[in-house]
């Protein structure tokens, strides 16, 4: 399994901003991006400071897509397995993703989707998920992201009954899986 260290996340950003050198100045009061720059980003571990500049560049038409990719990056320490960072763009992701005309909309639903199904709690008796995806004890980070969405509920709830939602946007079992991170979790055995 591929776990992406700290220096590949930061070489993710400086990636973005080389790209996009403009997106370091710009200054955001978007609604969807309140109290962004008041979390310790570089304080959470293996979460490189720049995560600001790149949850902005989802607002920018043309840097949005290669924001999304190198948030994506930034968010993920693995195929099976959510950064520490993640719970604390939660809130943020789900108001972007409440945007009607964000470029990267059906992108963030799909990240949105990945944090749902990477934070459910694994089944300690089950030997192939536990190997496949470790033990909750091992990976905090689900029950963060779990609080996140609970504390975000009716955020999320309000984009998944937005009557202006693009047909496919998301999909049944997309749209059950985010329902599911709102429902109150059973604990397995640890």
């Amino acid at each position: 399994m591929c776990v992406l260290d700290v220096a590949a996340k930061e070489a993710a950003v400086a990636g973005f901003l080389c790209a996009y050198p403009q997106m370091a100045q710009v200054e955001c009061d978007h609604p969807a991006l309140l109290g962004c720059a008041d979390v310790a980003w570089a304080q959470i571990p293996g979460c490189p400071a720049g995560i600001p500049v790149l949850l902005r560049g989802l607002l920018d038409q043309a840097a949005a897509p290669e924001a999304l990719r190198a948030l994506n990056n930034v968010l993920m320490n693995s195929v099976f397995h959510v950064s520490a960072a993640m719970s604390a763009a939660l809130p943020f992701l789900i108001r972007l993703a409440a945007l009607p005309d964000i470029a990267v909309r059906s992108g963030l639903v799909d990240l949105l989707v990945v944090a749902a199904e990477l934070s459910e709690p694994v089944d300690a008796d089950n030997e192939s998920q536990v190997r496949l995806l470790g033990h909750d004890s091992d990976h905090p980070e689900r029950e963060w992201c779990r609080a996140a969405f609970a504390a975000h509920a009716s955020a999320l709830r309000a984009l998944l009954d937005d009557e202006t939602l693009p047909d496919g946007l998301i999909s049944a079992d997309d749209r059950e899986c985010l329902l599911n991170a709102l429902a109150p979790q059973k604990h397995p055995s640890s």
